[in-house]
């Protein structure tokens, strides 16, 4: 399953700055794709991002988000099928909502690791009332606070709280159950465009889950840095529901699950993507090690022991060190 990540924010809060900089730190080892929607005649931030990376789809005109939803769509088949990315990221346009563009990817199969909204520390105060701006906080479900390099703790602060009040506000709901889309979301922070590397934290491929599987009883994968990463095993003998649960009582605290998963009641093993608080299933045709989900968060080690608790198919490691 491919990977992605969705960047929306207002127009000028720095979003182009923060994908090239964070991209080329942190995925360097991958083969990513970046697609880019923008208002204009000119692809400034296109041609920007083009002298960095080798491919970027480039929609100059309208809306990326409704009247060209086609061809974003297409547009993403092609580069999957000539380019075969690992990860793609999608900036949108500052005049945009991500939701829509969140179910395009979804509808294609792409595990939509999560929606990054840019907000300009500084200026936050010339565009928090417009509609879209605070759509567009309560549609994601990663809230990066740019530029607090210019600005002070007390302005900074006010600003979080801001957010904080709009995305409560306006975080979006299914329509026909009236329960929030997203149940958890997080804030970062981000200087000249550098976000922390725990957003990006625990965005395993499925061959890197698998050598997880394997490679449980050598190594102690536990943690990295702030960010807690804990190995479950499952019983045989378990049905989807079971499954299901589970990730219907993921702490706060656990914002990524990933993991393989055997179950009575399917036929093929199933690929597990949670992301804060949205769950994502692929059946994977060939898989022979033991059923296996990860954990990833801040400091969750006692809400791991909590859910093994809860649910005694769920088991927790023995790891011994490797020399």
């Amino acid at each position: 399953m491919i990977q992605s990540f969705i960047i929306t924010g207002f127009l000028g809060v720095g979003k182009t700055t923060m994908l090239t900089h964070t991209v080329k730190k942190y995925f360097s080892d991958k083969k990513v794709a970046i697609v880019v929607n923008e208002f204009g005649d000119i692809g400034i931030d296109g041609n920007i991002l083009s002298n960095v990376y080798s491919e970027v789809l480039e929609i100059s005109e309208g809306c990326i988000c409704c009247q060209l939803a086609e061809e974003f769509e297409s547009g993403v088949l092609e580069i999957i099928e000539k380019y075969k990315p690992e990860i793609i990221f999608v900036e949108t346009s500052g005049a945009s909502e991500p939701f829509p563009i969140f179910l395009s990817l979804q509808n294609l199969g792409i595990s939509v690791e999560g929606i990054i909204c840019v907000v300009d520390s500084k200026n936050f105060d010339s565009y928090k009332d417009n509609s879209t701006a605070k759509y567009q906080i309560g549609g994601s479900n990663i809230i990066v606070l740019n530029k607090t390099d210019l600005v002070n703790d007390d302005e900074l602060e006010t600003v979080k709280n801001t957010v904080i009040q709009i995305k409560e506000e306006y975080n979006i709901k299914n329509t026909m159950t009236g329960k929030t889309i997203f149940n958890n979301y997080v804030i970062n922070k981000s200087e000249q465009g550098l976000v922390n590397k725990e957003v990006f934290e625990g965005v395993y491929h499925i061959d890197e889950i698998i050598g997880l599987a394997k490679d449980y009883q050598h190594h102690d994968h536990t943690t990295k840095d702030s960010i807690t990463q804990k190995v479950a095993y499952l019983k045989e003998d378990i049905e989807f529901n079971d499954v299901d649960e589970v990730l219907n009582n993921i702490p706060k605290s656990i914002y990524r699950v990933k993991g393989v998963v055997k179950v009575k009641d399917v036929p093929n093993p199933i690929v597990v993507n949670y992301s804060f608080g949205n769950v994502s299933f692929e059946e994977l045709e060939t898989y022979t090690e033991p059923s296996i989900m990860i954990f990833i968060g801040e400091s969750i080690d006692k809400d791991v022991n909590l859910l093994c608790d809860k649910f005694d198919f769920l088991n927790i490691p023995k790891f011994r060190l490797s020399k």
